[in-house]
């Protein structure tokens, strides 16, 4: 079992779409919620987000983002008034090239993921976040995995 070393910065959950099924239409207007811990349950989600018991074998059961590509975005973009919430990605970490996890299982915090694919980004990722955004994310979205155990992810305390 692959144990990366990542570090959780933030945790995100929505209780509804905001982009997801509003094509054509102004997004919508649900909060995304930077929490202190989620709480995982195996083929359903993450209780309390957006896509919590989705459909079965969904493949973004929980959705990760790397940090990094976040700080490279906003100063190639120069992007400095808006949170990694803009993405609506779960998880934002530090410590690892996701892309190295699609296709395999790995454990964060005493729980098991399924790396599924690349998290791509759509067009209102230059409505959230800025003009360019969707462009410069293509092959960097994230993570979208599968939730295989249960468990409880936390914020690093030594991310703040």
């Amino acid at each position: 079992m692959l144990q990366p070393p990542l570090r959780i910065l933030h945790l995100y959950v929505s209780p509804g779409h905001n982009y997801f099924g509003f094509h054509g239409k102004p997004p919508g207007e649900n909060p995304t919620l930077d929490v202190p811990e989620v709480r995982c349950v195996p083929g359903r989600g993450i209780e309390g987000d957006r896509f919590f018991d989705y459909k079965d074998d969904y493949k973004g059961q929980i959705t990760f983002f790397d940090d990094a590509v976040y700080r490279r975005l906003c100063a190639d973009l120069n992007v400095h008034d808006k949170p990694p919430a803009a993405f609506r990605r779960n998880v934002v970490c530090a410590g690892v090239d996701l892309e190295t996890l699609y296709g395999r299982d790995f454990e964060v915090q005493g729980v098991v993921f399924r790396g599924r694919e690349e998290c791509r980004p759509c067009y209102w990722m230059d409505q959230s976040f800025g003009p360019g955004a969707e462009k410069a994310l293509r092959g960097r979205g994230g993570l979208r995995a599968e939730i295989v155990s249960a468990g409880v992810l936390r914020v690093d305390p030594t991310a703040a």
